[in-house]
């Protein structure tokens, strides 16, 4: 559905609000300290860009449809002019089958995409530190042993 409306104009960083929306869904999927180192390191994180449809893929997450409420609030914001807030992102792992976290913006995200899916979006983005990698693979790990039942 490229072309419905124009090219969202983003903001040069994110929302102060963005960060404590972010750490309210990360403390959904991880502990209070993971969650507090995270946010700490997303602020200071450079801006970086993603295409919408690298974004989705990585996240595993399905594109929410038009009318999804919040999605169609930020394509009215874009048809105005309205800047749109950076998106906040914890970097995902191949080695372990961790889908990209999006912590903050992911109706932005498909709205985005709904313009075009190859609409750059600017993100801070941030990694897992080794503790949460080793945790995550050790979970991986005993999952695997539960199935195969080794």
């Amino acid at each position: 559905m490229a072309n419905l409306i124009s090219a969202p104009i983003w903001k040069d960083e994110p929302d102060k609000h963005d960060y404590p929306a972010a750490a309210n869904f990360l403390s959904l999927i991880a502990d209070a300290d993971l969650v507090a180192h995270l946010v700490k390191k997303l602020k200071k994180a450079p801006i970086v860009r993603y295409k919408a449809k690298d974004l989705l893929r990585a996240s595993n997450q399905a594109l929410l449809p038009l009318g999804d409420a919040h999605v169609s609030e930020d394509l009215a914001k874009i048809t105005k002019g309205i800047k749109l807030s950076p998106v906040l992102l914890v970097r995902g792992s191949i080695e372990l089958g961790l889908p990209l976290t999006i912590a903050d913006g992911y109706h932005r995200v498909c709205a985005s995409y709904h313009l075009a899916d190859d609409t750059d979006i600017p993100a801070r983005i941030v990694d897992l530190p080794q503790v949460g990698k080793q945790v995550a693979h050790e979970v991986v790990a005993q999952t695997a042993k539960k199935r195969t039942g080794k």
